[in-house]
């Protein structure tokens, strides 16, 4: 019994040497950041973003791969599925909470398939229509879409995406369903949009700022509780006429379940210097966001966060009656 209880120790005792020892060792090739949905789209500017600058704190190269589909849930499949050894990271919104409420045969579980890293920012949406759509303001939007909800269409990013989650919020709130036409992320339903092709969305705005100071889209209202800095001229959704309708859109960062500590402590101190970092908080600024402050940017924080969120989408989800397999 003795022995075998020597050998367990010095068994775990070489893991721990041999994991530190990798540990010091990373990262000596090239990390991939995992992002699951298109290219120029709002989850893709924030890891961009976020990926230049973790990169240059580690003194590595991060390169992003779009694995778009399905919500979000096929690049999240794909990170579950990696190595653990810390070059493939994954950088997900509030979609990796709503996923085991929506999907049916979900392929990974949110919180045992997954290292969490930290928080990254929280980001406004704002309700845009394409430029030439009749309603001037959010009451007489409102009132269009209920007298030609037929014909009227709501772009999204696919089941589960921040903008279908909170236009199943905004078609509650006016008790009127809506013809919705889904994209493999926002950037693409974003270039319809522009294009007249569909005639509303909501969307962050990490991918609209640019968008509305260009004119090449109309706004109706932002959708947090204080104007947006970078769009002062912009009302809030409750000042616009339709009170109490909040949502901000979180992002994360996680790694594969198993990544051992010391790369995860490595890959929190990239984060944090990345969001400290000058051109991160300007150009997060610009569109209408910031980073998150330091407590939150580490694992157990997102822990709890992804937790909590995890718990109140699921009875909105429930309650709406989407799903999918």
């Amino acid at each position: 019994m003795i022995g075998r209880i020597f050998v367990s120790t010095l068994m775990c005792l070489s893991l721990l040497i041999a994991s530190q020892a990798f540990a010091e060792d990373y990262p000596s090739k090239v990390i991939t950041m995992i992002i699951p949905f298109s290219a120029g789209g709002p989850t893709d500017t924030v890891g961009r973003l976020i990926g230049k600058a973790m990169g240059e704190s580690m003194k590595a190269q991060i390169i992003i791969e779009n694995v778009a589909g399905a919500g979000g849930t096929i690049g999240a499949a794909r990170v579950a599925r990696s190595d653990p050894d810390g070059y493939t990271i994954f950088l997900h919104h509030i979609g990796q909470a709503t996923a085991p409420a929506l999907y049916r045969k979900l392929s990974y579980d949110v919180f045992k398939d997954f290292e969490p890293i930290g928080l990254i920012t929280d980001v406004p949406m704002t309700l845009v229509a394409r430029k030439d759509f009749p309603p001037n303001n959010l009451q007489e939007l409102i009132a269009y879409v209920k007298a030609n909800k037929d014909k009227v269409t709501y772009a999204n990013a696919g089941l589960g995406a921040a903008s279908h989650l909170s236009g199943m919020l905004f078609m509650s709130a006016i008790e009127t369903a809506l013809t919705t036409i889904p994209y493999k992320g926002t950037g693409p339903a974003m270039n319809d949009l522009m294009g007249g092709q569909v005639d509303f969305m909501i969307d962050q705005t990490t991918n609209t700022t640019s968008q509305i100071k260009g004119g090449k889209i109309k706004v109706y209202g932002v959708t947090t509780k204080t104007r947006v800095p970078s769009l002062p001229d912009v009302p809030t959704m409750h000042e616009a006429g339709l009170p109490n309708f909040e949502v901000a859109v979180w992002h994360a960062l996680y790694a594969p379940k198993g990544t051992p500590k010391p790369i995860i402590d490595k890959l929190v101190k990239a984060l944090k210097d990345a969001l400290k970092d000058s051109n991160v908080k300007q150009r997060f600024a610009e569109l209408g966001t910031e980073p998150v402050a330091d407590n939150r940017a580490n694992p157990e924080a997102l822990s709890t966060h992804l937790k909590a969120e995890v718990d109140k989408w699921a009875p909105i989800i429930k309650k709406a009656g989407v799903y999918a397999d």
